[in-house]
């Protein structure tokens, strides 16, 4: 469900900087609604961020009507007045705040800034949005100077989440799995990582394991292995004070000299420049 400003606008919007100034209204709610519950608003004096958690229902807005499911997730311009009903043996969990945007000047920014191109779709990471929705409600409870900050910041990560993902094709089973095997040899590239274990996860055989991987990132499973084991080298180089000896077997390298020649490859320059300090 479109905004009828959203006609031909950049995804980059709520993005540009300086980025909007951001003043919540509202405290940050939950509401499980009643049985009977429907919702006929009277046009809004402000944003509304409205977030589908849990139930089954549909939402009309400029004349358009939408399915709501866990993850469907809306911001409302001023002026707008939306109709909401659901089916009451699945009720509706919803997460809102009421806010306003300006820009550096303290002008009310339009709805172009703020309402994401595919406003009312549903977003594919439900985990974040749960979990920016849960810290923004207990953080309004909470004392302390940092606690109205961290509503904030969790109100504009949950516009950034609306902005880049909500609207986009969710990934299928197998590029949801190359995506989490890729992250995991990035954030472990000194285990000892095989092929047939990766392409396992992915229901795959190794040569189409190997074909869709490569299509997914850009490198064959040895070679963003390898990437990853030298960009770590990197980082251990320039910011510890460990040998490129133990570097290089704390990455599965057997060989420093082997180690030492495919950082050369990829780097331009042998470990020993990258070395900082003393």
């Amino acid at each position: 469900m479109t905004h009828t400003d959203d006609e031909g606008r950049q995804d980059s919007a709520l993005l540009d900087w300086p980025p909007p100034v951001l003043r919540a209204v509202s405290p940050p709610t939950y509401w499980r609604c009643e049985a009977d519950w429907a919702w006929d608003a009277r046009p809004l004096p402000e944003y509304l961020l409205w977030c589908v958690l849990d139930g089954v229902g549909t939402l009309r807005l400029h004349g358009r009507t939408g399915a709501l499911t866990a993850g469907s997730c809306a911001v409302f311009a001023p002026g707008d007045a939306p109709r909401a009903r659901h089916d009451p043996r699945r009720r509706l969990l919803v997460f809102g705040i009421h806010f306003d945007a300006y820009d550096a000047a303290g002008r009310r920014l339009a709805p172009a800034r703020i309402v994401p191109p595919h406003n009312g779709s549903v977003t594919h990471d439900r985990g974040l949005l749960v979990a920016l929705a849960g810290r923004a409600e207990a953080a309004h409870r909470q004392p302390g100077r940092y606690a109205a900050r961290s509503v904030l910041l969790c109100l504009e990560q949950l516009l950034c989440l609306l902005w880049t993902d909500a609207g986009r094709p969710a990934p299928d089973p197998v590029d949801a799995t190359l995506d989490e095997i890729a992250r995991d040899l990035r954030q472990d590239p000194g285990r000892r990582w095989t092929v047939p274990e990766l392409a396992a996860r992915t229901r795959l055989s190794r040569a189409q394991f190997t074909r869709r991987f490569t299509a997914r990132t850009g490198l064959s499973p040895a070679r963003y292995l390898i990437r990853a084991r030298i960009d770590r080298a990197h980082e251990l180089l320039t910011r510890t004070t460990m040998s490129a000896a133990r570097i290089a077997h704390a990455l599965g390298y057997s060989d420093p000299a082997y180690f030492a020649r495919q950082y050369r490859q990829l780097t331009g320059e042998p470990p020993s420049s990258s070395r900082t300090g003393p």
